[in-house]
């Protein structure tokens, strides 16, 4: 019986993960060290784990309000208001959210009417194309390059625009090329959002691991705030990926409508994440400034590496991941990191997963450990001289 006839002709139009297609590779094999997954190699501050356990144990067990734990939406505040300087009620004004992915996901669907256009900067994460194709909107990337840190420009953005476009996906620190936006450019681009009247996503799940000057929220700038849904959540810095907690913030008319998909849908994130979240906000930034340190480290070390073995890599100013170029004439990005698994037993993801912008290069993860990296890096050193010595 052929079923392919029942599936819905933009689901089946879709491409498969780039990212997960290369790590169905990954997995058969033994000994390998990844660079791969987006994902900390820490465990979950202690202190928040015990939160949790400790609500399973008092029986926080049952469903919470669609917006989430208003205890949690009060953290939630005070801590975007302390480090976004962005004020948003907790009563109407925020989302709590099964990670930044369903956030994003309901953005889209209670927002983009088939046809509409929405605009994302390019190379991406895997996930905003695709999400855009599901709600029967035009997808419109924006290229970014490394002569800017792949920093997005209000230059590119005018020169990609298209009449119709409602939407700009913003992600600051970017995956997965870590780069991110001054606040100039940053003022520069919210002029344009403004003249064209268009809203803003801003995924900014990376914006505590930010390396160099501050992180500059869009929502925070003058005009911005009622203009932008703010997404964010605790995977990344907090080390709590597993978790699902994400959330939003905007205007509660925005904030109503997305609601009105999530009750329909997911009806609540998990109560015991929601109460580990709490304790994470409350006191859980220590944690991330020794994890961000870590990660600092592993950063200059890696950049510093492949600029020496000829990937040429820009120093990345946010999230955990470098965006080196592949330093083999003639071979593909996919081709360079299937070779490097194969031969090395090193996991890199092709750059081209991220879209066509990011063809050429790889994306190397460095939330893993120190010692793995020396090694991760002798090894390509290893794959190199071997592609060298095979070649007239």
């Amino acid at each position: 019986m052929d079923l392919s006839r029942f599936i819905a002709k933009h689901v089946a139009s879709l491409p498969r993960s780039g990212i997960r297609d290369f790590f169905e590779l990954v997995a058969r094999m033994d000994g390998v060290i990844s660079l791969g997954i987006g994902e900390p190699d820490f465990d979950t501050p202690w202190h928040i784990r015990e939160a949790a356990i400790y609500a399973i144990e008092k029986g926080r067990t049952h469903y919470t309000s669609n917006l989430g734990l208003i205890e949690l939406r009060r953290a939630i505040s005070r801590y975007i208001e302390k480090h976004f300087g962005v004020s948003y009620r907790p009563e109407d004004e925020i989302l709590v959210t099964v990670g930044v992915s369903e956030a994003l996901d309901i953005a889209f669907r209670a927002l983009v009417n088939p046809g509409d256009k929405v605009m994302f900067h390019q190379p991406c994460y895997v996930s905003y194309h695709p999400s855009i194709v599901l709600t029967h909107g035009v997808a419109v990337p924006v290229p970014t390059y490394p002569k800017d840190n792949f920093a997005l420009t209000a230059d590119a953005l005018a020169a990609a625009w298209q009449p119709g476009a409602k939407l700009l996906v913003l992600n600051l620190p970017c995956n997965p090329t870590g780069g991110t936006c001054t606040r100039q450019q940053l003022e520069a681009i919210a002029r344009f959002c403004i003249e064209k009247d268009m809203l803003v996503l801003s995924d900014e799940i990376y914006s505590e691991l930010t390396f160099e000057g501050e992180h500059v929220s869009i929502a925070s700038l003058p005009g911005m705030r009622d203009r932008t849904i703010l997404l964010h959540g605790l995977s990344k810095a907090f080390a709590m990926t597993g978790w699902r907690i994400g959330f939003a913030c905007a205007h509660a008319e925005l904030i109503e409508a997305m609601m009105k998909v999530h009750q329909y849908s997911m009806m609540c994130a998990s109560i015991v994440s929601q109460e580990a979240a709490i304790e994470a906000l409350a006191r859980g930034e220590e944690a991330v400034k020794r994890m961000r340190e870590q990660y600092r480290r592993r950063r200059d070390y890696l950049v510093r590496r492949f600029n020496e073995l000829g990937l040429k890599c820009h120093l990345p100013h946010g999230s955990f991941y470098a965006f080196p170029a592949v330093p083999v004439q003639g071979m593909s990005d996919r081709e360079f990191a299937v070779g490097l698994l194969q031969t090395e037993r090193v996991a890199m993801v092709p750059g081209s997963a991220f879209g066509p912008n990011g063809a050429g290069f790889v994306r190397a993860c460095f939330a893993t450990g120190y010692e793995q990296l020396i090694e991760a890096t002798n090894r390509i050193a290893r794959y190199l001289d071997r592609i060298q010595a095979s070649r007239p």
